[in-house]
């Protein structure tokens, strides 16, 4: 055999020579493939065009998921059974079409996240609506526990699943116990969520880095907005008129309402601060957050907290006779709607930075 200047080269040699050139070929090869098996591109689709990626999925990663899929199973279970019994009187989530609607929309939603978090399709989507659900749920789950267990060291006027009530003697049923493990369950999965962040890869091109900024501003607007709007009772009672004998003038004679979010003491001024702070933490995080999709999850959960609370407080209006829907009522689902148009135009938009 001749080599390329027409010297004769041993056989031997040139296959020696040849297995030796083809070693750093098959070495590059396996680690090209050693990297197809880290990180993948997206599956074809609405994502298909930004360039996204996704990594390994952690183990930690879908156990946030079936922690959503608890929580969204045993808030499904809790519309339907005894909520409260207070003064004697069996209080249901669910008794009524938009008492169904505000029960259910959150579990359904998380629901829905858990499974394509446990699937790991777009891991770090399910990971932010994880994250911003289970700070907002922590302090849900303290004015929850506050009316079930110690809303009776400090009687008064509540609304609760759309009836005005004296909270004097209180006793907890299914539906209530299904509500706490629910919150529990969604806090922890966003404690989860939040401790494999990091260590889950997921990003795209910066389709949406363009609008951050004002996405950002707006849903810090919204979320100022939404805390006003808790700061009072979504529904009210009406005043009275009566007739004064001495003047023969009517005036106004207030009743006494439900108490607002900021009004009620101990384990519920607690949990109404640390929901007011969340919402806006959350509001400012949340459009930061990368890739996109990762933005969209985190205004996803905000979207249907606050769309659940507005029309709970529609509810309360509508079901009773003495409650009348009030402004800050109205603001919260206009709140709600608000993100829910951010979190579709975080969707949908694709601009490259």
């Amino acid at each position: 055999m001749t080599d390329v200047k027409g010297n004769c080269v041993p056989a031997r040699d040139a296959r020696t020579g040849a297995a030796r050139a083809a070693r750093p070929r098959t070495a590059g090869g396996a680690a090209a493939a050693g990297s197809r098996d880290r990180v993948r591109p997206g599956r074809p689709g609405p994502s298909g065009g930004e360039g996204l990626v996704i990594g390994t999925v952690p183990a930690g990663a879908r156990f946030a998921g079936v922690l959503l899929l608890l929580a969204a199973l045993a808030g499904l279970v809790s519309a339907f059974p005894t909520y409260l019994e207070v003064d004697g009187q069996e209080l249901v989530l669910g008794g009524s079409v938009l008492g169904v609607l505000a029960t259910l929309l959150v579990p359904l939603v998380g629901g829905a996240v858990g499974v394509l978090l446990v699937r790991g399709t777009v891991p770090k989507f399910g990971l932010a609506y994880a994250s911003v659900a289970g700070a907002l749920s922590l302090g849900n789950l303290l004015i929850e526990l506050y009316r079930g267990r110690s809303s009776t060291d400090r009687p008064g006027v509540e609304v609760l699943a759309g009836e005005q009530v004296l909270t004097s003697d209180i006793h907890i049923g299914a539906g209530w116990v299904a509500g706490l493990v629910a919150l529990a369950l969604t806090v922890l999965a966003g404690c989860v969520a939040a401790a494999v962040w990091g260590r889950t890869v997921m990003d795209d091109r910066g389709t949406l880095d363009a609008v951050r900024g004002p996405l950002a501003g707006t849903t810090l607007l919204l979320g100022v907005g939404t805390v006003l709007s808790l700061a009072l009772p979504a529904a009210d009672v009406r005043d009275d008129l009566v007739l004064d004998p001495a003047t023969g003038l009517e005036v106004v004679v207030t009743r006494e309402g439900p108490q607002a979010l900021l009004e009620r003491p101990g384990l519920a001024l607690l949990g109404g601060l640390l929901l007011a702070g969340a919402l806006v933490l959350c509001s400012v995080t949340a459009p930061s957050l990368r890739p996109r999709l990762a933005a969209v999850g985190g205004l996803l959960a905000i979207t249907v907290t606050v769309l659940a609370a507005g029309i709970s407080g529609l509810r309360d209006a509508v079901v009773s006779d003495d409650l009348d829907w009030t402004l800050p009522g109205v603001g919260l689902v206009v709140a709600g709607l608000g993100f829910a148009v951010l979190t579709v135009l975080a969707w949908r938009l694709r601009r490259s930075s």
